[in-house]
């Protein structure tokens, strides 16, 4: 009998989240003011990074299973920068402090620095609703 293989894994679904993110942040960098779309991008980023973390512990648990502790608690100490970054953004967003959210994306943005998207990419626009989805 084979293997059963799962396509929709939860480190894909982390890898995709991440480029969400990184082009959310593009985006939100050319924002003038604030506006709608800015509150959709900004809820989007914070729903991806407590998504992020959210999966941290499905992610590390086939390595627990196998005694490689180091390894999860690293790999746990590399995303832990992720629920704490939502909350913080969540926080300014609910009170509108776009100060605190520019400084954050900043933060967000340097965690995220190596990941490349290309011009033409298929995410589309991931964030549109967000806010709605946040608030609801």
């Amino acid at each position: 009998m084979s293997r059963v293989y799962n396509p929709e894994s939860v480190g894909k679904d982390r890898t995709r989240l991440s480029k969400s993110i990184v082009l959310a942040l593009r985006e939100l960098m050319k924002q003038k003011e604030p506006n709608a779309e800015t509150k959709d991008l900004t809820a989007f980023v914070v729903l991806a990074l407590a998504e992020i973390n959210d999966n941290i512990d499905v992610s590390v648990s086939a390595w627990e299973k196998r005694g490689y502790w180091v390894k999860a608690d690293k790999f746990r100490l590399e995303w832990e920068w992720a629920g704490s970054c939502s909350k913080a953004m969540k926080t300014a967003l609910l009170s509108e402090d776009w100060a605190t959210v520019a400084m954050t994306s900043v933060k967000i943005g340097q965690k995220l620095n190596k990941i490349m998207i290309p011009e033409h990419h298929r995410l589309g626009t991931p964030w549109v609703g967000a806010w709605k989805k946040l608030k609801g």
